[in-house]
């Protein structure tokens, strides 16, 4: 497994670039970020996240015993794409509506607010083989797509908040760190994005 960064760890912060061309080794770092996103039970993973900084993501929103989330229902949208899905130089075409979720993320582990998205985005990106694909999306998926989008430019969720409560999670975890998470396990029921 990758060892995912956490915040505050400024390679976070900076934008990635695009991949020029796929390659096989791509798609065995690919498969090591699908084998990391597993492993931390997360649903979605940023290149960024693990200190690559190219525009490429994983995400598997679909229910898994070990994922720590409550059931959800699928949109019919949801149910059309396959997943894993691996997004590498996404862009977001067209986002309308709004839906609000509490977000969590690998890189702010035990940290969970509730923030604003798009409801419904089209948006285009090259698959594993290269071949590029144009998605529309909603529910679970849509906000996971943003959020990982947001890692590529050098956002974490966090920043989406309030300031006030943005800063109140950046001084708890100046000041007591990340807890331990074999202590919390059973006690979360969130989606780890």
């Amino acid at each position: 497994m990758l060892e995912v960064l956490k915040f505050p760890d400024p390679r976070l912060r900076k934008k990635s670039v695009p991949v020029e061309q796929v390659t096989g080794e791509h798609r065995q770092f690919i498969d090591n970020m699908l084998e990391t996103m597993y492993g931390f039970k997360g649903i979605g993973l940023a290149a960024p996240q693990v200190g690559r900084l190219e525009r490429i993501v994983v995400i598997d929103t679909r229910p898994r015993e070990e994922a720590r989330y409550e059931e959800i229902e699928f949109t019919d949208l949801e149910k059309k794409v396959p997943q894993p899905l691996v997004l590498i130089n996404p862009e977001i075409k067209q986002k309308d509506g709004k839906v609000t979720y509490d977000e969590g993320c690998l890189s702010v582990p035990t940290y969970y607010e509730t923030v604003e998205r798009a409801k419904h985005i089209v948006l285009t990106y090259l698959d594993k083989e290269g071949k590029k694909i144009e998605l529309e999306v909603d529910g679970l998926l849509s906000i996971c797509v943003q959020h990982e989008i947001d890692h590529l430019d050098g956002k974490l969720f966090i920043d989406r908040l309030s300031p006030v409560k943005s800063n109140r999670i950046r001084s708890k975890i100046k000041k007591f760190g990340y807890p331990d998470p074999d202590e919390d396990e059973d006690e979360e029921d969130h989606k780890e994005l």
